[in-house]
């Protein structure tokens, strides 16, 4: 027998017979073969060999073993009859082993059952469950071949009915993350919320495909990630959640996660080139291209997209910008070779990832010269002071300009373009000296503006050149004879006396610079006139606050400290007196000023009214120049005046305000003739407006104002008597009262007598004479 060691058959040498010599197994071996070899004792020996085959035979030598030593389950209790509650399973190492499943205990009230189903043991609901009498059952399950056997425990949980389903909070959800982040990174949690209690309540998470990147934790919802993500590779996923509660039914939820992988920007842009060079003509216009730069970024997406800026680096203090897409450098402003030849600029490229990446550039740009500078002159405007008077040929200034150019583009040549005609001034072309070709009067001309041209061709620039003269003292003052008319109206008012300046001396010297002195040489001894020596004002003496009539001539001058002149000053004080206002009229002269009217025409209008009226000048009294304030815009003048009768000696006699309308306005045209004025018609009696009500009577009213002050004019100083008009209304005969609503007796007062009866009516009363009673 060819056996080694541990071999379970032996053969005894002599019979033959095989045998077992250790226990047999079948679990363990359940066939073997093995060869027999018999030999002689001949010499030489012979043998022959044969090969012998064992089948081992099973007996029942293993008990069942379950394949848990505990079950556990959960059963709502609205689960139907019938309902599969779990398995259990039992395992024979015996062969052609039937292994039966019983309880063997704890079913109360019969409430499950159990049969053999596929080798294992369908543990069913056999009978309705009540989780109000029974919370769990403790099943002792037995499992048998028939000779031996094995028991597990199985723990069923009566649950609560599952009436709630898991909910999520949207039926989409979508977020982001970067392709960067770490194996193990959450993504998101997605979480379900379920109504009921208990185990029904509790939530297990699942994902219904099978994506390698993710997983997602069963009782939190955590999506985490398992392997690197690429967003090259895949940008996005698409999951199906669904959150299943432990009731029983189980019931569920689905939701679907949508997960954006974002780009990372991992990559700087990288230029063609490490440095740029161009250069440009400094007269090219603005935004003229100079070159352009260009750069790649490895990345995809926003990350991969470049843009070109000079933020943060140099643009040539805003000469340069660069297109942000084309990477083109352009010229922003005008260039200048003479201020910047040479420009090194800085520019940078971006990307547009956050955080995003820039790389710089050096971009180096050469100025060309042109002939582009103009001659600049020191200033835009010269002032010059030159002495009146000076000799011709003087050179009285040197103008000059500067080029930045060089060579010929320097030479500047000279020359005056306006304001020298007539031909008064000379520049010399080179040396830019001004020399005055003409005699130079202050007084005929005080400044001279010229522009001059600086020209470096085809290039020009001009200045203003300002030539003021400085006056010489070589003009007599001008003083001309001029009379001072002041119409004195005695009133009961305190105050209306002129105290104050009533004006200055019409003195005028052409040379600017001259300081005046005022004198009184005779005339006014008596100090009737009051003169300030330096500003020439003028004021009257209180000693004329009289009611007497004046007339004084006198003698005045005006010096200069070198010239002078004399003029005569006559003083007339006429004395307005109450039955001078009240016999005056206002005659009103069309397009005239107070000013032009007393100087030259004052002296034309007295000797027209003197002519209408056939009475001498000296007769006519002119006391009130004004001009008309309510006719708007047009320009009339109210004078107003009285006349003596021609014959009237002492106790003077005026013309009635009637007869002087009157007269006046009818010789109007002989009036314009000789006055040169032209007379409108007289204005309106206010009472013509009927202002008063209730019948009452107007009245007009005329009174004056004494406080005006005098009136100038070159050769004139008039002190006017205002004017004012008024009214009064006054109630009809036989009516009293604020409104005369009040009717008086007339009769009251008996004023027929006794011989007669007095009867009133309307304005008035009637006296009826008694019998024999006439009158």
């Amino acid at each position: 027998l060819e056996t080694g060691a541990g071999f379970p058959f032996a053969i005894n040498n002599s019979t033959g017979w095989i045998m077992v010599a250790s226990e047999l197994d079948r679990e363990a071996v359940d066939f073997y073969s093995f060869g027999v070899e018999a030999q002689d004792q001949g010499n030489p020996p012979m043998a022959s060999s044969a090969s012998i085959s064992v089948t081992v035979l099973d007996v029942n030598d293993n008990s069942p073993e379950f394949t848990q030593r505990e079950y556990g389950a959960r059963l709502n209790e609205d689960a139907a009859v019938g309902t599969s509650v779990l398995t259990v399973s039992a395992v024979d190492r015996d062969a052609n082993s039937v292994i039966t499943y019983q309880i063997s205990s704890g079913n109360t009230r019969n409430r499950f059952s159990i049969t053999s189903q596929s080798g294992g043991g369908l543990i069913s609901l056999a009978l309705p469950l009540d989780y109000k009498l029974e919370r769990q059952y403790l099943l002792t399950i037995a499992a048998s071949d028939g000779t031996r056997q094995d028991t597990a425990q199985v723990v069923i949980n009566v649950t609560d009915a599952n009436t709630h389903r898991p909910v999520f909070q949207s039926s989409h959800y979508t977020v982001n993350v970067n392709e960067d982040r770490p194996v193990g990174t959450t993504v998101v949690v997605i979480s379900a919320t379920d109504e009921d209690t208990g185990e029904n309540a509790r939530i297990t998470y699942l994902m219904e495909d099978s994506i390698p990147q993710f997983r997602i934790a069963a009782e939190t919802g955590a999506v985490t990630t398992q392997m690197e993500l690429d967003y090259e590779d895949q940008v996005s996923y698409t999951l199906a959640i669904t959150a299943r509660d432990n009731g029983i039914p189980q019931k569920s939820d689905t939701t679907y996660l949508e997960i954006l992988v974002s780009d990372v920007n991992d990559n700087a842009p990288q230029f063609l080139h490490d440095s740029y060079q161009g250069s440009i003509y400094e007269d090219v216009p603005t935004f003229t291209s100079v070159l352009q730069v260009s750069a790649t970024d490895r990345d995809s997406g926003l990350n991969g997209r470049v843009f070109y800026t000079f933020q943060g680096g140099d643009d040539g203090d805003g000469d340069f910008i660069i297109e942000s897409t084309s990477g083109i450098v352009r010229t922003l402003r005008r260039l200048d070779r003479e201020n910047v030849p040479f420009y090194s600029l800085r520019a940078f490229a971006v990307d547009k990832g956050v955080p995003a990446k820039r790389t710089p550039v050096e971009i180096q740009v050469t100025v060309l010269d042109i002939n582009d500078n103009p001659p600049v002159f020191e200033r835009d405007e010269f002032d010059i002071f030159v002495e009146e008077n000076s000799p011709i040929g003087l050179v009285v200034a040197r103008i000059t300009a500067t080029d930045p150019d060089e060579g010929t583009n320097a030479q500047i040549m000279y020359q005056i373009v306006e304001g020298n005609i007539p031909e008064v001034f000379q520049l010399d072309i080179f040396s830019g000296e001004l020399t005055a070709l003409a005699d130079l009067d202050y007084e005929s001309k005080a400044e001279y503006i010229m522009v001059v041209q600086a020209t470096s061709a085809p290039l020009v620039s001009r200045a203003t050149v300002h030539v003021r003269l400085r006056d010489a003292n070589d003009n007599s003052p001008q003083l001309k004879n001029f009379e001072i008319l002041f119409n004195n109206y005695i009133t009961n008012r305190s105050g209306s006396f002129p105290g104050g300046v009533i004006g200055r001396i019409p003195a005028h010297d052409p040379d600017v610079s001259d300081s005046l002195t005022y004198a009184f040489e005779q005339g006014n001894e008596l100090n009737l006139v009051l003169l300030d020596p330096h500003s020439g004002d003028l004021r009257l003496s209180p000693a004329l606050d009289n009611n007497r009539p004046l007339e004084a001539i006198m003698r005045v001058s005006v010096s200069d400290g070198v010239h002078s002149a004399t003029a005569q000053c006559t003083l007339r004080v006429t004395v307005i007196t109450d039955e001078m206002l009240s016999n005056s009229i206002t005659l009103r002269l069309a397009d005239m000023s107070q000013e032009r009217f007393l100087s030259p025409l004052l002296s034309r209008f007295l000797e027209g009214v003197a002519a209408v009226l056939a009475t001498p000048r000296h007769r006519v009294v002119l006391f009130n120049i004004q001009t008309d304030t309510d006719v708007g815009t047009a320009l009339i003048l109210n004078v107003s005046l009285s006349v003596l009768l021609p014959a009237s000696g002492h106790g003077a006699r005026f013309f009635s305000s009637e007869e002087l309308q009157e007269r006046l306005y009818l010789n109007r045209s002989l009036l314009a003739a000789i006055s040169a004025q032209r007379v409108l018609p007289f204005d309106d009696n206010i009472c013509l407006r009927e202002p008063c009500e209730n019948y009452m009577r107007c009245v007009s009213v005329l009174q004056f104002d004494s406080s005006a002050p005098f009136l100038a004019s070159d050769t004139i100083l008039f002190r006017p008597i205002h004017p004012v008009t008024g009214l009064r209304c006054r109630c009809p005969p036989g009516f009293t009262g604020d409104y005369c609503e009040t009717e008086i007796d007339l009769c009251y007062s008996s004023p027929c007598g006794s011989n007669g009866r007095c009867r009133s009516r309307e304005g008035g009363y009637t006296c009826e004479c008694h019998e024999d009673f006439t009158g």
